[in-house]
């Protein structure tokens, strides 16, 4: 396979970002090397801390909000827009949430959360002032942060199928004759890593939402 240049990137993860190395090479020219990068509508940045990523989702349903208040002020009904709202606007603060959810500052959270709570003040003039979790009983939503962990529990729950694509990537399970002598009866070993950073969404599946799966 001949690797096309020009659609090729190069991107450093880590401490080594930090230095000088010298550019990839092909017979067919030089690897482009880049801080960020989009891969299949995620946006991976070499620090790996999401920030490039949550700013996009952030710039694009802030963008969206623009049209649920156009359409507010064509008179649509409330169930209409809340429909725009959770069809159009929510998927884009969701989309690959079992990628990034874990990994989130608070402030991140926050900025993420504030998007929905706009939405909520454009559709319902009566939610001036209200607190928000009063604001999310009476539009019937749940907050985004949980919504996200329930997405990330329920995508980790289908990769422990045999059957799923992704299944490769869980650790060899336990032995079941010891699993049934312990106190903690986790199918999957867990693994911890030193730091969040390089913490990736299998590791913290397996420490947070394994005995959670098993109670269902």
């Amino acid at each position: 396979m001949q690797v096309n240049s020009t659609k090729t990137k190069e991107m450093i993860i880590g401490p080594l970002a930090k230095t000088n190395l010298p550019l990839l090479t092909t017979p067919l020219g030089t690897i482009e090397r880049v801080s960020s990068f989009k891969l299949l509508g995620v946006h991976i940045d070499s620090s790996l801390s999401w920030s490039t990523h949550v700013n996009s989702i952030l710039k694009k349903a802030t963008s969206r909000l623009y049209f649920l208040k156009q359409l507010k002020r064509a008179g649509l009904s409330s169930n209409h827009l809340l429909h725009y709202y959770t069809s159009v606007i929510r998927p884009v603060l969701e989309y690959s949430a079992p990628v990034w959810h874990y990994a989130l500052t608070k402030e991140q959270t926050y900025q993420i959360e504030r998007i929905q709570k706009r939405a909520i003040h454009i559709i319902f003039n009566f939610s001036r002032g209200m607190p928000y979790t009063s604001m999310l009983y009476s539009a019937n939503l749940e907050n985004l942060a949980t919504r996200r962990n329930n997405l990330s529990q329920k995508f980790f729950l289908d990769i422990t199928e045999p059957s799923s694509c992704l299944h490769y990537l869980l650790p060899p399970t336990r032995d079941q004759s010891v699993i049934s002598r312990l106190r903690t009866s986790a199918k999957f070993p867990k693994v911890y890593t030193r730091t969040k950073r390089y913490c990736s969404f299998i590791n913290y599946a397996l420490n947070n939402y394994q005995d959670k799966t098993q109670t269902q």
